[in-house]
């Protein structure tokens, strides 16, 4: 058994999986799952767990080269959009109806607990070395 880390087999594997340049839409309960990549369903209840939890878990696993979040979250979520700024320095944005397009070639989808709008990041994958 893991001590440490992600604990969720499903998620812990589907990371172990992931290659560079592949995408990790980590999203909100209401964001709409396109059909195709693999999602890991991580809501409990409204809130549970956060989306910066689960951010920063992903975070503390995955070589990150890359995120793109919605233009719209700096208004209508300043917290999620502080918390991504600040921990992805290489953030750009696009619409949120672009982050829906974009999110359809995903490899994985981590959908959270999260109930505060557009609470959304697709994070590219790097390289250790």
């Amino acid at each position: 058994m893991k001590k440490a880390g992600i604990l969720n087999r499903h998620l812990a594997g589907a990371l172990a999986e992931l290659g560079h340049g592949d995408g990790v839409l980590v999203c909100d309960a209401g964001m709409p799952i396109p059909a195709g990549p693999r999602v890991v369903d991580l809501a409990f209840r409204a809130g549970v767990p956060s989306f910066a939890e689960v951010v920063d878990g992903l975070l503390d696993e995955l070589v990150v080269e890359g995120a793109t979040a919605a233009l719209e979250m700096q208004a209508a979520n300043p917290e999620a959009a502080r918390l991504l700024t600040g921990r992805l320095p290489h953030l750009t944005h696009v619409t949120h109806d672009d982050l829906k397009i974009l999110s359809r070639d995903a490899r994985l989808i981590v959908r959270t607990g999260e109930a505060r709008p557009y609470a959304n990041v697709l994070l590219r994958c790097g390289v250790f070395f």
